[in-house]
């Protein structure tokens, strides 16, 4: 893909301005999931009996259309970026807090909300969402000292932890958490709270093994299959052999 620096159409300013490093990496990602899927989908597949490329297939058939959307959403300003992910992140927001209504219990957990043909997790989206809602809010703070900007992040991220337990959901938590703690390091916080956050999620992943039996279930089988049904973790470890 070659263009002009005159030139200032959408794409090229794109193509000019984008994190190459990132593009790189994003590929070898797409690429990975790809491999992944074709090594690790078609046992699952056939097990509830679907063919054994069913799961292959339909990664292929979404990839396009979650690429076209992600080069879409980058063409747009900052601005508008931003409007999208406050938007979205306050209807996630609120779809998260109907799985406590309408979601479909799967073993133990209400993660899910059924619509009609369509089956959505909310915490996919607020995932992403939340996290440009709060490197806004981070940078905002630092732009605009009076601007409670930190505060109403950590109000926000409080709230979407304790819902994402409520589920529960500790794999999302931790991942949600992870992000948020890296993005806080980076707008200035200081080392004493790095380590007061690593203290407290050490201890809730410990709390969470002590007092969620279907926790202590998935870590007891990851660490000794022999413990029990480790269907997904075989697959998962001859999706790499």
């Amino acid at each position: 893909m070659r263009f002009a620096r005159i030139d200032q159409s959408p794409v090229a300013r794109w193509w000019w301005t984008v994190d190459r490093w990132s593009l790189a990496a994003l590929g070898m990602l797409v690429g990975f999931g790809v491999v992944m899927s074709l090594a690790a989908s078609p046992p699952v597949a056939e097990r509830i009996g679907y063919d054994g490329l069913h799961f292959v297939r339909r990664h292929l058939a979404m990839l396009p259309l979650a690429l076209g959307l992600m080069f879409a959403v980058s063409l747009q300003p900052p601005r508008t970026i931003r409007r999208i992910a406050v938007i979205g992140f306050g209807i996630s927001l609120a779809l998260l807090a109907l799985t406590f209504v309408i979601g479909v219990e799967i073993k133990g957990a209400r993660r899910w909300i059924n619509f009609p043909g369509l089956s959505l997790q909310p915490s996919e989206f607020i995932k992403p969402t939340f996290a440009v809602v709060a490197a806004w809010l981070f940078s905002e703070q630092k732009l605009r000292p009076r601007f409670p900007g930190n505060l109403i992040c950590i109000a926000l991220f409080l709230v979407v932890l304790a819902m994402l337990i409520k589920q529960p959901d500790i794999g999302m938590a931790a991942v949600v958490a992870a992000v948020w703690f890296a993005q806080f390091f980076m707008a200035g916080i200081r080392l004493y709270w790095v380590a007061a956050g690593a203290l407290a999620g050490l201890g809730g992943l410990v709390g969470a093994y002590m007092y969620l039996p279907h926790v202590r279930v998935r870590v007891d089988h990851f660490l000794d299959p022999s413990t029990g049904d480790s269907y997904q973790v075989n697959r998962s470890i001859e999706a790499f052999a």
